[in-house]
């Protein structure tokens, strides 16, 4: 197994410990959410790290096509499962993000199987960027950056949508010729 994909497997093992770390005590312990935040950051910069690794040496696996995006989907829909449960996200909100990650994946599962790769695009990239932040920073729940937590979490939610239409509109054919 090479360095990326360890790099990804590892990010799906601290995956427990960050919903352990956030959850414990009710969320309400700022020692573990803290320690639930430096998990959070330390697994995000896997996603990034892997990517640039696997395409730099070029050692991109079928492994790591497959559980790249799975293990960030985890990640944060993890995170955002447990917002919820801390009373901190309401559940709408992840309803449409997570709605979104099933949507591009069903897209990606359709185009994989006529031989057309659907590369992430710019928008699905700050989408990412506003989400990563917004979770972090409800993790931290720190009182003075309410509303910057409450900008990230609206401009996720709204990326959200945003990258969903611009998937669809550029990729339609897809799913109505089977081309593109």
């Amino acid at each position: 197994m090479n360095l990326p994909n360890k790099l990804t497997v590892l990010r799906v093992l601290l995956i427990p410990f960050f919903v352990a770390s956030l959850l414990a005590y009710g969320g309400e312990e700022k020692t573990l959410r803290m320690i639930a935040a430096v998990i959070f950051i330390a697994a995000s910069l896997t996603d990034m790290l892997d990517g640039k690794i696997a395409r730099k040496y070029n050692l991109v696996t079928n492994f790591g096509k497959f559980m790249d995006p799975l293990a960030d989907k985890l990640l944060v829909c993890s995170a955002l499962i447990c917002l919820i449960e801390l009373g901190q996200l309401p559940a709408w909100m992840v309803i449409i993000i997570v709605s979104r990650e099933f949507i591009i994946s069903g897209f990606r599962l359709v185009a994989a199987e006529q031989g057309i790769v659907i590369a992430a695009s710019y928008w699905g990239k700050f989408k990412t960027v506003f989400q990563m932040a917004a979770v972090i920073l409800m993790i931290l729940n720190i009182q003075a950056l309410s509303m910057v937590t409450l900008i990230c979490t609206w401009a996720a939610v709204i990326l959200t949508v945003v990258s969903l239409a611009d998937y669809i509109v550029k990729n339609h054919k897809v799913l109505t010729e089977g081309e593109m």
